[in-house]
């Protein structure tokens, strides 16, 4: 079993950033790929971004790409998501989620945090 905390996630004015945390415990951190998804009121979650479980290789949604980031800190058992130029479309809560495949797929992913709502005013 692996759990998963996210924080971070608040209000704030769009343009601006947030930096979103989800800590891991239970089993090896350092064996999964990370992802990041989200879901707004009435829509499906979707994938946001996903890191290999060293930290050399990602991905992201269009709609995210040259504006956030995905990174990992294998030591601390964490991994992070910088947004930055928040829209209100980003408006969701934000979940983590760990898998043993490379994936987009929520459905492939077996840990999920309970996630943690960011809200985007203009």
């Amino acid at each position: 079993q692996v759990q998963l905390v996210e924080s971070g996630g608040r209000l704030v004015q769009a343009g601006g950033s947030l930096r979103l945390s989800c800590a891991a415990s239970g089993r090896t951190f350092s064996n999964y790929f990370m992802g990041w998804f989200r879901q707004a009121p009435g829509k499906e979650r979707e994938f946001v971004a996903a890191i290999n479980p060293n930290g050399g290789s990602n991905q992201y949604a269009d709609p995210v790409k040259g504006r956030f980031t995905i990174s990992r800190d294998n030591a601390k058992n964490t991994v992070y998501l910088q947004m930055n130029s928040l829209k209100p479309e980003d408006t969701a809560v934000y979940y983590c989620a760990a898998g043993s495949v490379w994936s987009a797929r929520p459905n492939l992913y077996e840990y999920w945090g309970q996630g943690t709502q960011v809200t985007v005013f203009s």
